[in-house]
């Protein structure tokens, strides 16, 4: 699986991003991670950034932050 979506269970922009994925019919791995963001050492270590959702496309070489941001990607590369 190439596309990684870095998601906190209960945070609506990650199930917005998680949804158009779904919708689109993008297969992804979930990683959810800690409410804690000084525990979120695994999205900082590929996004530079503890802040969530985070896409990670391994094939197109892809990593974004930002909900909006997402969205549009997955609207130009996945729709």
């Amino acid at each position: 699986m190439s596309v990684t979506l870095y998601q906190l269970d209960g945070c609506p922009f990650c199930e917005k991003v998680a949804d158009r994925l779904d919708e689109v019919g993008v297969d992804y791995d979930s990683v959810w991670v800690d409410a804690m963001h000084s525990d979120r050492n695994e999205v900082k270590r590929v996004s530079g950034q503890r802040g969530v959702p985070v896409i990670v496309d391994e094939e197109k070489g892809i990593t974004m932050s930002e909900s909006e941001n997402i969205l549009d990607l997955i609207d130009r590369t996945y729709a």
